[in-house]
């Protein structure tokens, strides 16, 4: 093993420098990635444009190789040296009350704005500072949550796993009955690409995907991963293109997943039949104008608002990625080596090369 690691250190105000960082001795409990790609998702995006308090590696979407564990990890993880994992980004107290009815994800610890730690949220002053997937090694904390990858997938499918999940955890886990139904996924980015193949193994009737113009090239390929119908808000009226799709029947689940701002939401609001379900996936940052609860009532409506994935819908995206039966590798449409981690994500964030889906750092 090298004594260093070499890695792309965020320092804010969109810059990153590559610094090597000592690779710590390891204790009985823990582990080391050798990190073979990372994909870049948009909560990296917005630390790197923040005015970061501490220099911090970013990343957390990592798929890798197990390159040493101590021993009580080996057997706590089920895994050994040379195999390969993708990680979850939440690392877990693992004692207390959400922990222990396993809904981890909810741990505070797992919030570095709690004082918590979490992969690529962490910084570098928190030993043994290799907290991202930005680098050629990653730490592997004792309360990891990894999963096993089967080696004929190709690295950057490997790494959707989490924005995969995220699509089965909402879709499947929250969303409820859908065998027969009709799905509205507002929002072409990962996380909805994600909600379209969840909808189809779930069984769905119809599933419509919406869009900006700016979403062509999305769109299209939404078509391609399973949905039936596709509508351009900025062409089309979306409350009329679902009922004139649906006979007026409307959407039993709608799934906002779009970046932009709160109009969504009462889109969704509109699209959705009585009784229906709307999933709220995204932060808005901003509220809803002139927003009245009086359409949630008299259409008794459910609105859930959603955190990430679980450890099930992990698995359940993993079996998807691993059965090669749709077309993910025309989602990976970047990849950026170590050197280039600023282009990967200002590519993400709009700001490099265009059309981006899904980017990924491979060092």
């Amino acid at each position: 093993m090298p004594e260093k690691a070499l890695a792309a250190v965020a320092m804010g105000a969109k810059q990153s420098n590559l610094q090597e960082i000592n690779i710590p001795d390891l204790s009985p409990e823990a582990g080391l990635l050798k990190i073979e790609a990372v994909g870049v998702c948009g909560t990296d995006w917005s630390w790197y444009k923040a005015d970061l308090e501490e220099p911090q590696i970013l990343g957390h979407h990592s798929v890798g190789y197990i390159a040493q564990i101590g021993k009580v990890a080996a057997e706590r993880w089920g895994v050994e040296e040379g195999d390969r994992v993708v990680l979850e980004e939440y690392i877990p107290c693992g004692n207390c009350q959400r922990c222990r009815a396993g809904e981890f994800r909810l741990c505070d610890f797992t919030d570095p704005w709690l004082g918590g730690i979490r992969y690529g949220a962490t910084p570098l002053s928190v030993p043994p500072s290799l907290w991202g997937g930005f680098g050629q090694y990653q730490y592997l904390h004792p309360n990891t949550m990894l999963h096993r990858v089967p080696d004929h997938v190709p690295a950057p499918e490997a790494a959707l796993a989490l924005p995969l999940s995220n699509g089965f955890e909402w879709v499947c886990l929250e969303g409820g009955r859908l065998v027969g139904s009709t799905v509205v996924v507002q929002g072409p980015g990962q996380q909805g690409l994600a909600c379209i193949l969840a909808a189809r193994e779930a069984g769905a009737k119809c599933v419509i995907v919406s869009g900006l113009s700016a979403d062509a090239r999305r769109l299209k390929l939404a078509r391609k991963l399973g949905a039936d119908h596709t509508v351009d808000v900025q062409r089309e009226d979306l409350k009329e293109r679902v009922a004139e799709i649906t006979d007026g029947e409307m959407a039993d689940l709608v799934i906002d997943t779009a970046s932009g701002g709160p109009s969504t939401v009462t889109a969704a609001i509109e699209v959705a039949k009585k009784r229906g379900t709307i999933i709220l996936g995204g932060f808005k940052g901003q509220p809803i104008p002139e927003f009245t609860s009086d359409n949630l009532v008299s259409k008794y409506l459910t609105v859930k608002g959603v955190r990430g994935h679980s450890y099930e819908s992990v698995e359940l995206a993993l079996q998807i990625i691993t059965s090669g039966k749709y077309p993910l590798g025309e989602i990976c449409t970047h990849r950026y080596t170590l050197s280039q981690v600023d282009e990967a994500l200002r590519t993400m964030g709009g700001e490099g090369e265009p059309e981006a889906v899904h980017v990924v750092v491979a060092p």
